[in-house]
């Protein structure tokens, strides 16, 4: 038996990897940030007392939507966020993620396509829960498939520039609404997206796709089953076509009794990924670092969602400012930028840690509360500005460590699921009902100051449950083995970006 081993370099760096990871979650937050700009969402038109009305603007105006339905609107993406999540997580056991990232950024293209098509709010509605799904591949894999790659002492630093472009991108989303809005049509902001969408969704079909530490190829599962389909197949042939090149009973009833068995074997299979996935969900929830960490995350994400969606809106009212989108934009990209890294860079000089992270977590966001939340108290537009960036500062260095936990507390097989679990209870319970409820609440008080007040006040509860999870016993599980690691021969394709390709070739020598 001879082994050799040949060194293939890839173009296709780490580092690359990372880029591109980003400049994707770029963009999908860019179309959150437009929707919710002024440019794009509008206002609904006016009439004066005196019998002057002005026509609506925006989606808003165009559709006449209340501020219920309109932020109703806004949530409308997490529904099919929500359902595909848990189902491209469980997928990654069987097919190769790097594909379903593919399948799920073409699926977002079209369906921001259909937005900027749409013509009224159920037809909108629609294509926004479409998004969801396309995004749902994109934001449970990626993460896992960057820490595989980081270097073991930047991994936070990695995740928090890929999550800096969570706030990077409501910000170029808001400055780009508005500007699409001013000088055009907002129906122009979809299809911009979706041009710039389109290489990637592309390259996720044409590239040579990579696979997550933890998970067997796809590839190697299918051969023992490829070759028993294909062995039936060949022997059935024979009986197929008789000596006359006609087709015999016998051959008609084994194929027939073939496809029962397909049948059969789909609904197995179907059972067995459900049975595999309600395991996994039990495992989960018994993790009380990974269940402290979610609902801590929930608590701020109810609070950054609705700043992402009203923040424009309540500083116009609050302050007059009549760029509202763009200084709301310009101070979340640059908090947002600063924060995330510098909050990366805290935990991994801290060393990163999982006790580390949750202390990092809970002071962070228990003083980014103090300032966001006296911010509002002034009256002063320069006043608010100075504290409010500071607070968003502060808030924004949790998005690394977050993070960081979700994916260190659970087996690396466990990732994908805990991330895709992870959004969905923070969507769900987070921003998703947040963006509706204040807007009933400014409904009922009228009064934007108040509203941001009581809104801001939910990040202490946050801060209070990280708190909590200091003190929790916690173990990194990064290096844990699982029921689905790679075998030692196949292990060098988990990381073909750091080091370079190794491709084995074994030949047999016959002895004479």
């Amino acid at each position: 038996m001879i082994v050799s081993s040949i060194e293939q370099p890839s173009w296709f760096s780490a580092k690359k990897l990372l880029v591109i990871f980003c400049v994707i979650n770029l963009i999908n937050y860019v179309d959150r940030g437009a929707i919710a700009s002024n440019g794009v969402n509008g206002t609904l038109g006016t009439c004066t007392e005196g019998g002057t009305c002005t026509s609506g603007t925006g989606i808003q105006g165009d559709f006449d939507l209340s501020n219920f339905e309109d932020g109703c609107l806004s949530s409308a993406f997490m529904v099919g966020l929500l359902v595909a999540s848990p189902i491209f997580a469980s997928l990654a056991k069987s097919v190769n993620p790097f594909r379903l990232i593919g399948v799920g950024l073409s699926v977002w293209t079209f369906a921001v396509v259909g937005c900027g098509i749409s013509f009224n709010f159920w037809s909108i509605t629609i294509c926004r829960m479409l998004v969801g799904v396309g995004e749902a591949s994109f934001i449970s894999l990626a993460a896992p498939f960057i820490d595989d790659n980081a270097p073991a002492a930047q991994k936070t630093v990695w995740l928090s520039i890929f999550y800096m472009c969570i706030p990077s991108g409501y910000a170029l989303g808001y400055v780009y609404g508005g500007l699409v809005g001013s000088y055009s049509n907002w129906r122009f902001a979809f299809w911009g997206e979706a041009i710039l969408m389109l290489p990637f969704a592309i390259l996720g079909f044409v590239m040579k796709p990579l696979q997550l530490k933890g998970f067997m190829p796809a590839e190697s599962k299918k051969v023992t089953g490829m070759e028993t389909g294909v062995s039936e197949v060949q022997g059935d042939s024979g009986v197929l076509n008789g000596k006359d090149g006609s087709f015999s009973v016998e051959g008609d009833v084994k194929y027939s009794t073939l496809d029962d068995q397909n049948g059969v074997n789909f609904a197995a299979k179907i059972k067995v990924q459900i049975s595999r996935f309600t395991k996994d969900i039990k495992v989960l929830l018994a993790e009380k670092v990974y269940v402290v960490n979610v609902l801590g995350y929930i608590a701020y994400n109810f609070v950054i969602g609705a700043y992402s969606y009203w923040g424009p809106k309540a500083g116009y009212n609050i302050y007059n400012m009549t760029d509202a989108d763009l200084i709301f934009g310009g101070i979340t990209i640059v908090c947002g930028i600063l924060g995330t890294v510098a909050g990366g860079f805290l935990l991994d000089f801290m060393i990163s840690s999982i006790p580390n992270a949750f202390k990092l977590l809970s002071a962070a966001t228990f003083f980014g509360a103090i300032f966001c939340f006296s911010a509002f108290c002034f009256s002063n537009m320069y006043a608010f500005l100075a504290l409010f960036s500071v607070g968003e500062l502060l808030v924004f260095a949790t998005q690394g460590p977050v993070n960081y936990i979700c994916l260190h507390c659970v087996k690396p097989s466990m990732r994908p699921l805990a991330m895709a679990m992870s959004t969905v209870s923070i969507h769900l319970f987070g921003d998703v009902p947040s963006s509706p409820l204040v807007g009933v609440l400014q409904d009922y008080i009228n009064n934007w100051r108040a509203t941001a007040l009581i809104l801001t006040s939910v990040f202490i509860p946050a801060a209070g449950i990280w708190f909590i999870g200091v003190f929790l016993p916690s173990v990194d599980r990064f290096d844990e083995e699982s029921e689905d690691l790679i075998p030692t021969t196949e292990r060098s394709s988990t990381t073909p970006l750091l080091e370079g390709t190794k491709t084995q070739s074994t030949g047999s020598i016959a002895e004479p």
